[in-house]
Parts: C-alpha cells; sequence; structure tokens
C-alpha cells in the first residue's frame, strides 16, 4: 500500500471513531457519575437521528442548523427520563449494587419502549438524504465532505466536554462525585440538580451523534443497539469514568476496526472489536488511560 492509501485508511477509521467517542462519552457520563448503566442509550442516538431527518425532510431545514435543536430536545428528554424513571429507583435502593442492578434493567425495558416507538412512529424501512456529499480533496487524500464535517464537529464537541469538566466550578463538581459521592454531597453540592443535567447531558451528546450520522448513512429504528455494544467497547478501553479515555478509546477503536476491516473482511467488523474488548479486559482490566 501506498502511504497515501494508508493515510486514507486511518483517516477513515478516524472519522468513525470520532462517532464512538461522542457516544461513549455520553455514557461513561452517565456510569461514572450516577452508576447509571444505560442500555438504551444508543436508542436515543437512533431518536436523534430520526428527528433530524425528519426535521430536513419534512421540514427542510439543514442538518447543521437542527443540531443544537437536537441536543437540546435529547437533552430535556434524558433529564425526564432521569427524573420519572431512575431517581425513584435510586431512592429506593438500599445500595449502589441494587441500585445498579435494578437501573440495568429500567434500561432494558426503556431500549425496548423507545425502539418500538420509532418503528410505530417512522415505520421499519431504512430512511436517508443527501447532504454534502461531493468529494473533497485534502492532503491528498479523497473523503466526502460530510465525513469530514461529521469528524470535525464530532470531535470539537468531545474536546469541549473535556474542557468543560476540567476548568469550570460545574466539571469540578462532576469530577468530585465521581470520586467520592458522599464527601461531594458533604461539601454542599446538590444532586438532585446535578444528576438530572448530566444524564440530559450525556443523550443530548447521543442525540447530536445520531444526527451527524444521518448525514452519512441510512438510518433504521434497529441502528441504536450496535452502538451502545461499541460505546461499551470504548468505555473499557478508557477506562470507566474517564471522558478523555472515552475520546482515546474511540478514536483507537475505530482505526483498529479500519485497519483490520482492509486486511481481513467488513463482515468482522464486532469480532475485531469484541478481541479487542476481551485483550483489554485480561491486560489492563481498569481501562488502557486510566490512572
Amino acid at each position: 500500500m501506498s502511504p497515501t492509501a494508508w493515510a486514507e485508511l486511518v483517516a477513515s477509521g478516524l472519522i468513525a471513531g470520532g462517532i464512538y467517542a461522542l457516544v461513549a462519552i455520553g455514557l461513561n457520563l452517565q456510569y461514572g457519575l450516577m452508576r447509571i448503566m444505560n442500555i438504551a442509550h444508543g436508542e436515543f442516538l437512533m431518536l436523534g437521528a430520526f428527528l433530524t431527518w425528519w426535521a430536513h425532510t419534512a421540514l427542510g431545514w439543514s442538518p447543521l442548523v437542527f443540531l443544537p435543536l437536537a441536543f437540546g430536545a435529547l437533552l430535556l428528554l434524558g433529564m425526564a427520563v432521569h427524573t420519572l424513571c431512575f431517581r425513584p429507583l435510586a431512592a429506593r435502593a438500599p445500595n449502589v449494587d441494587v441500585f445498579e442492578a435494578r437501573s440495568l434493567m429500567a434500561a432494558f425495558g426503556l431500549m425496548f419502549l423507545v425502539q418500538n416507538a420509532a418503528l410505530v412512529i417512522w415505520g421499519g424501512d431504512l430512511r436517508g438524504y443527501d447532504f454534502l456529499s461531493q468529494p473533497v480533496q485534502a492532503a491528498g487524500m479523497r473523503f466526502t465532505a460530510n465525513k469530514l464535517m461529521v469528524f470535525g464537529v464530532a470531535l470539537a464537541l468531545s474536546l469541549a466536554l473535556i474542557a468543560l469538566l476540567k476548568y469550570t466550578l460545574l466539571g469540578k463538581a462532576v469530577r468530585a462525585l465521581m470520586q467520592s459521592p458522599t464527601g461531594a454531597q458533604l461539601v454542599g453540592i446538590d444532586t438532585k440538580r446535578l444528576h438530572p443535567l448530566m444524564f440530559g447531558i450525556g443523550l443530548g451528546l447521543s442525540g447530536v451523534a445520531g444526527a451527524l450520522l444521518s448525514m452519512v448513512y441510512e438510518i433504521t429504528p434497529s441502528m441504536g443497539e450496535p452502538y451502545t455494544v461499541t460505546a461499551l467497547i470504548v468505555i473499557t478501553l478508557g477506562g470507566f469514568g474517564s471522558v478523555a479515555g472515552s475520546l482515546a478509546g474511540g478514536l483507537m477503536l475505530g482505526v483498529v476496526e479500519a485497519l483490520g476491516m482492509h486486511f481481513t473482511s467488513p463482515s468482522l467488523k464486532m469480532l475485531l472489536s469484541y478481541a479487542v474488548f476481551i485483550a483489554v479486559l485480561m491486560w489492563r482490566p481498569n481501562g488502557l488511560f486510566s490512572k
């Protein structure tokens, strides 16, 4: 392979990895802060994709204009889901372990509820639209404009959230709760406000990821589940509770998948992901980037 071909292969992996990272960061935020393993996370990605498709095809809105609206809609929905579903479970659970188990089962039910609601509303057919599909030359490599735009937005949002958690008072409160929930509450951090907000931000990021995916690929009500599995693999790579680790893990997994599919077969994509997942669990169970 020529150096340009190698560069295109790695770049295509990074583009996919940017989406993986965005989805994983939202899920990692929910688990690291609230111990909610939200198996339904990918279904909200699917909702973001369908809302963007509907806004573009029915209302004529640009998907780029709709991105902040998709984030806001999923953020509000996430806050409502946390308040109505997960907060009562946390109040009734005698300890964290029981809450994790109960929230996992509740998330399974939520996954099927959201997926079947989408099937009723939009049907099971593939949906899609054409947006920025013209080819673009960049550093001797050739990509479609929408894929470059998707990578840029995903990377910018991921870095913005990392900066938010590192440099703002809100971020310090979140990191304090991740390190010591009891100690954080003793110094006055209000979990009743912070938990639904951060859960909503996690779903908002998932909705943005779905909106970005709708600009590149066809969408279906069953598209969310594979991204939930991929997000769990990315979180394992980066370390639970590490947002920066999720970004690095997502980009790494995207490159591994791109190289692996090129030298083997595209049908082995999930097998490659699971092989990486198992290897990391055996070698570094706390994640490659955990401290």
